[in-house]
């Protein structure tokens, strides 16, 4: 239970990352260039659920096993397509 509290700060720190991404491809109208906006928004959908399932198991008092390993595993995942957006906004803009 000790690296819920955790996952759910750093999931929400980088899902704001996330949109402030989106929203500088927006703002500049490099969103139609490549797909680093779309793969954000994959990891936005995981830093989301990653963080209701930490808050939801935080909030209960008992952390199940299926509930750190998704939050363990979505977050994962969101950290990995993000460094694929920003690699992406990168490579091509």
């Amino acid at each position: 239970m000790r690296r819920l509290p955790h996952i759910l700060n750093i999931s929400t720190s980088l899902l704001s990352i996330c949109f402030l991404i989106i929203a500088g491809l927006k703002f500049t109208n490099r969103d139609a260039q490549s797909y680093a906006d779309e793969i954000a928004w994959v990891a936005v959908l995981l830093f989301f659920v990653s963080t209701i399932v930490s808050y939801v198991a935080i909030r209960n008092n008992v952390a199940k096993n299926w509930q750190i390993s998704l939050a363990d595993w979505t977050f994962i995942g969101g950290v990995f397509s993000l460094v694929l957006s920003v690699t992406t906004a990168a490579i091509f803009l």
